[in-house]
């Protein structure tokens, strides 16, 4: 039976909530996707909401249950693999008895599919639709992965009568045995940087470890930033005995959620030495890890387990999918915040997608919304903005921070809070006031706005999956908060499954502009002006590393360009483009421009 992935394209994680249940929308199409499971609430409300629709038994869990949380997340996860497979199967047999419905499915699989080959024959011969149908489509056929994602970084401390939980009850901790302890055979997406102590409670599920032939119930896939990045953890995982199945690379800043930018490397030369150093990258953990294997008296593994390369932020166009499938041979590009205008496979509430279909350029920026500290892609007018600013005008602030997932800052306190809470911005508020008669009236309206700009991601985040779904919220009114990447500003319109996955394959076109500027300068410009920003808006000490660190990011980004001039002159996806070779020199004699302070 064949195991390759039917698509070569992916919809990754996006927010808590927006593909909380995008797996049971499109896996029965070959589709696969990747939900958040870190907010335990919301996994259970829909598994609730799913068990009803679906007339199945899966009772709910109080959080009086003993581990709650991993019981949540372990019977969702279950029932969605229950769902998926039981719309798997029934899809099959609608296109073994309807030809209608086979030629729309058809016309969604890559151009390059074989089993899109093998279909049309099957068409095109006298019988038609025959018995061996069924068994050509059970060999060729398989549906599309449930992925999981686990931010690392949110591993907050759990208490019980205010004294701690052991390490096990962390948040992340809890979220990774509840996908260990499911029955799906995929993988989880570890992402925003490498947690030692959750990696290293990896090793205690088998299921991450190669069984005796050397096959993997379940995966480990590290987002990353850079090659560097991904031989550091690949290498401290391997230690362990655990193999790194994929490497997904992600756009430090051309993406949506949180924007982790590196320091300066641009996309093109990252893929590039993913492309390059490849094999010493497997070499490199499969070393590492038979010794582990060994050590622990497990089943070794003669030759390296497969390794993916993945990449994602920003791809609005099929020339650009085609390009870094075939330029860096990558097995799959991640299509994100599109996905957002797609009813049939994101969780969305009508005036948000609404309001994503019409935003403009302009109306998508880099925040400073999440409490983490980290810039955050978001988009102006969303529902939430509007809740805070009127709340603001009464001169309430803060959030009552009822789910505490972000309650990471200890400086207040052990058991942590969330600097979107009102706790903590009423203590901020009273440090500022006491410094208000030595700053200027400019500084201190900054230093305020800083403080109050913060939201509630974690109600923000989820309630458009409970507004779509007519799920009950309760706690004060947050409204949605949003995070599309600024790719998004080049879809104006709601569309259908089949339209977006055409477009993605080169069949059909759904952007509204034709001037839209390729992903690798949208990407390059981005970075210039966050070099701009950091250096515009730095108040602090000037030091010497901090001089270096903005010459070694501007150094990068001069590097980029040189790569992507001499790219651009020898592959046919660019040669006809002029407009981005114009657009390269522009944004070159931009950046020779920018000074970087002395000392």
């Amino acid at each position: 039976m064949n195991n390759k992935p039917l698509h070569n394209f992916h919809i990754p994680v996006m927010g808590l909530a927006y593909t909380i249940d995008s797996p049971i929308r499109v896996a029965q199409y070959g589709i696969s996707s990747v939900v958040s499971i870190i907010d335990d609430e919301i996994v259970e409300k829909m598994k609730n909401f799913y068990s009803k629709k679906f007339s199945l038994n899966y009772p709910r869990i109080s959080t009086k249950t003993e581990d709650y949380r991993a019981r949540r997340i372990t019977e969702y996860l279950n029932m969605m693999e229950d769902i998926v497979q039981e719309k798997f199967e029934a899809f099959k047999e609608e296109i073994s008895r309807n030809s209608a419905a086979l030629r729309s499915f058809m016309d969604m699989l890559p151009n390059t599919s074989a089993l899109k080959e093998g279909l049309q024959q099957i068409l095109n011969s006298k019988s038609g639709i025959s018995s061996s149908f069924k068994h050509f489509i059970d060999e060729h056929f398989i549906r599309g992965s449930i992925d999981v994602n686990i931010m690392t970084k949110v591993d907050k401390e759990n208490f019980r009568d205010h004294k701690p939980l052991p390490v096990m009850y962390n948040d992340a901790h809890a979220s990774l045995r509840g996908f260990a302890n499911s029955k799906l055979s995929s993988s989880v997406v570890l992402s925003a940087g490498m947690n030692p102590r959750l990696y290293s409670y990896l090793e205690e599920f088998d299921d991450f470890f190669p069984d005796e032939n050397g096959i993997l119930k379940k995966k480990i896939i590290l987002k990353v930033s850079d090659f560097r990045s991904a031989m550091i953890q690949g290498n401290f995982l391997a230690k362990k005995g655990l193999w790194v199945s994929e490497y997904r690379v992600e756009s430090g800043l051309n993406c949506g959620g949180h924007a982790f930018a590196t320091e300066g490397l641009l996309l093109g030369p990252i893929m590039e030495e993913f492309k390059l150093r490849k094999t010493e990258l497997t070499a490199s953990a499969h070393s590492l890890m038979t010794k582990a294997l060994e050590e622990k008296g497990k089943k070794s593994v003669a030759q390296p387990l497969p390794i993916h390369i993945t990449v994602q932020g920003g791809v609005g166009t099929s020339e650009e999918h085609d390009f870094l499938l075939k330029q860096y041979g990558v097995d799959s590009v991640g299509w994100g915040s599109p996905f957002l205008l797609v009813p049939e496979a994101t969780s969305v509430d009508n005036e948000t997608r609404q309001l994503l279909a019409v935003s403009k350029e302009n109306d998508f920026y880099l925040s400073n919304l999440s409490p983490l500290g980290v810039p955050f892609n978001t988009v102006k007018g969303t529902s939430n903005e509007l809740i805070r600013r009127e709340k603001q005008r009464k001169n309430r602030f803060g959030s009552s921070c009822p789910k505490k997932l972000l309650a990471l800052h200890k400086e207040y306190s052990e058991e942590g809070i969330c600097t979107a809470s009102k706790k903590y911005q009423d203590i901020q508020f009273a440090e500022l006031e006491e410094e208000k008669n030595e700053i200027s009236p400019e500084l201190y309206e900054k230093k305020k706005d800083f403080i109050t700009e913060k939201a509630c991601l974690c109600v923000g985040l989820v309630n458009a999956a409970y507004i779509e779904n007519n799920l009950e919220i309760k706690g004060e009114k947050q409204g949605v908060v949003i995070c599309p990447g600024p790719n998004l500003a080049y879809f104006n319109k709601e569309v259908s499954l089949l339209e977006m996955v055409r477009h993605i394959y080169g069949n059909g076109n759904i952007l509204h502009v034709s001037d839209r500027p390729n992903i690798f300068v949208s990407e390059l410009k981005m970075y210039i002006n966050h070099l701009k920003r950091e250096i515009t808006d730095f108040t602090g000490i000037l030091t010497n590393s901090q001089i270096k660190k903005w010459k070694t990011f501007k150094e990068n980004l001069l590097k980029g360009i040189g790569y992507y001039e001499e790219l651009f002159l020898k592959t046919e996806f660019f040669r006809s483009d002029l407009n981005s070779n114009e657009q390269l020199k522009e944004n070159r004699l931009i950046l020779s421009e920018i000074e970087i302070p002395e000392s």
